[in-house]
């Protein structure tokens, strides 16, 4: 679950830059994530405050030089860090790419299965929970070998279970409740 704090920093960062492209957006930001969480010190450092924000600034500043970060997103992270919130900085990320699915039309499905998928059966997936949840659906794909056979996808709030772990769970419930 996000929190507010999360939903409020990534609705900031979505409306100023409306205009840009998300996928670019959330390359950067994660970027700058993987740098933060590579060093424990780092971290440290940005939550502390002990260290003044501009001696974060510039720290960051440099490291993320490398990564040719737009300066809406460098601003962000210096806001981000301003208010030390650094440890909300995967929630937040989180956050605005819902909002930026949410904004382009799209929704989004987590799928479960118990082997990796080929690209026919995504495709094939991928069109049937978009016409069942009618928006385009943006999929992500997890392996979990306990669902035995078939998937599970996760919609919203709706479970759409073809797994044969589901199908005989329904069967064991079926069978008891004789």
């Amino acid at each position: 679950m996000l929190s507010v704090v999360a939903r409020r920093y990534a609705k900031a960062l979505a409306d100023v830059l409306a205009a840009s492209d998300p996928a670019q957006v959330l390359a950067q930001l994660r970027g700058i994530e993987e740098i933060v969480r590579s060093s424990q010190e780092l971290t440290n450092a940005l939550a502390t405050p002990a260290v003044p924000p501009s001696r974060k600034r510039a720290v960051m500043a440099r490291l993320i030089e490398p990564l040719g970060v737009s300066a809406q997103v460098r601003n962000f992270l210096y806001v981000v860090i301003d208010h030390r919130r650094i440890h909300e900085l995967a929630s937040i990320i989180e956050a605005f790419e819902a909002l930026a699915d949410e904004r382009l039309g799209l929704v989004r499905a987590d799928v479960t299965s118990a082997h990796e998928l080929t690209e026919v059966q995504r495709a094939a997936l991928g069109a049937q929970l978009s016409r069942l949840a009618g928006k385009q659906a943006k999929l992500r794909f997890t392996t979990d070998p306990a669902v035995m056979a078939g998937v599970v996808a996760r919609v919203g709030s709706t479970v759409y279970d073809g797994s044969v772990r589901g199908q005989l769970e329904r069967l064991r419930v079926k069978l008891g409740g004789n």
